[in-house]
């Protein structure tokens, strides 16, 4: 068996109307807590590796996603494999890329740790029905989690935590004493302008709510403005991705006054095709950041009612005519409209959850990326795992993959011979 240490994973993704941009997607955080833009004077290792790649004029990070410009002059067939190898060369070497020291307290070590998890398996998945599960403090070994916007007062949020959250946390984190979930379930489904009770221990959890800085939001004629560089990284978007989503509609938002007892309050969210940001402006002006509210009951019809074309479809595929890509089942479903591959994605997740839950093969294996070479995309990956019908200890994405397909095939073969 060989010593070496797994090639980490690193997608490049391309912007839209801006070509000397390109995105270096990872499986993780590049430096949990840390990110922002960097110039060449940047004395953090990766900053510096970057920069010292011939052709690199400005780089930002934003969780896991490190953004590249490069000059006019630089071609992306050359600086692509140079960026990625850099990449590579400085989160081998350092836990600190950025240039901060992590924690020695175990409890804070495990909090990073645990974070970490959550945004890399599990949120990217529960965002889909607005929701999020956030680790509120660790102590002596207990993780005390919360959950947040769709998963608040759901139903189906105690069998989620139990048995996908927490059994994906202690097998990756054998350190974990105990889980205790400090959700207050009975305030409902919307819970971010709820008080609550004298006495409650259920506080807002500090990783949810941060204050914005000053000056990032302002006012101009009664419309509320924010600052495009402090929002687009929220978004998953660049500066140049921000304003395209504008133009096209893939970016929107809402402003809502607050009323009764929340009166001089405002809240703005605002979404693209990928993930949400949520304000709260307080009375005298200053502003945090909140969970983003869970979309609205005829937004999550809408999305139930393609899951259900998605599936309709895949299910009646031929073999000869399955894996098909995101884009070409969003064109068979007449979707063409900018953020089309956005909604087939999500619509994937909700076949996921529900196949998870019967206890089937996921339909959504007969759907690919074109840029992953016979994969679905990472997000497959990561919602299976936090399904906990992900790959096995020592598995592959690809033999995992492959035994999925396995087992839908058989599955699909019987109710196709009853149809004959």
């Amino acid at each position: 068996m060989s010593d070496l240490a797994p090639r980490r994973r690193i997608r490049a993704q391309a912007v839209a109307d801006d070509p000397q941009a390109m995105g270096f997607v990872l499986d993780a955080p590049v430096h949990l807590g840390w990110g922002g833009r960097y110039d060449g004077t940047s004395d953090a290792p990766l900053p510096r590796a970057l920069f010292a790649v011939a052709g690199v004029v400005a780089a930002e990070v934003s969780d896991a996603t490190i953004w590249v410009t490069k000059s006019t002059d630089a071609g992306w067939a050359a600086l692509k494999p140079a960026i990625a190898a850099a990449i590579r060369q400085v989160l081998d070497s350092t836990d600190a890329p950025l240039g901060a020291a992590e924690p020695t307290d175990p409890d804070s070590g495990l909090l990073l740790a645990v974070h970490d998890l959550l945004e890399r398996q599990v949120n990217p998945s529960v965002a889909g029905h607005g929701g999020k599960i956030t680790a509120d403090r660790v102590e002596g070994g207990r993780v005390f989690l919360r959950m947040s916007g769709g998963c608040q007062g759901c139903a189906a949020s105690a069998a989620t935590l139990r048995q996908g959250v927490e059994r994906m946390l202690r097998a990756a984190l054998p350190q974990i004493t105990e889980i205790v979930d400090v959700t207050d379930h009975a305030s409902g489904a919307s819970p971010f302008y709820a008080r609550p009770a004298p006495g409650d221990k259920g506080q807002p959890s500090p990783l949810l709510i941060r204050p914005v800085p000053a000056g990032v939001i302002g006012w101009d004629d009664g419309q509320v403005l924010v600052d495009p560089d402090y929002l687009a990284p929220r978004l998953g978007l660049t500066r140049e991705g921000l304003r395209a989503g504008w133009r096209d509609g893939s970016v929107v938002g809402v402003t809502e006054i607050g009323e009764g007892a929340d009166a001089g309050k405002t809240r703005i969210v605002l979404r693209s095709v990928t993930r949400a940001w949520a304000a709260e402006v307080l009375p005298d002006g200053s502003a945090r950041e909140i969970p983003p509210p869970p979309e609205t009951g005829t937004a999550a019809n809408r999305a139930q009612a393609l899951a259900d074309l998605v599936r309709a479809h895949l299910s009646a595929l031929p073999p000869k005519d399955a894996p098909m890509t995101y884009g070409t089942l969003a064109r068979a479903l007449g979707l063409w409209a900018p953020g089309s591959v956005g909604r087939i994605t999500r619509a994937l997740e909700v076949t996921m959850r529900e196949d998870a839950a019967a206890n089937r093969p996921f339909i959504a294996a007969r759907t690919i990326s074109r840029a992953r070479e016979g994969l679905p995309g990472p997000g497959f990956f990561n919602l299976a795992t936090a399904l906990a019908r992900g790959p096995q200890p020592g598995e592959s994405d690809t033999d995992f993959y492959a035994r999925e397909c396995t087992s839908l095939e058989s599955a699909l073969a019987p109710a196709k011979s009853r149809m004959l």
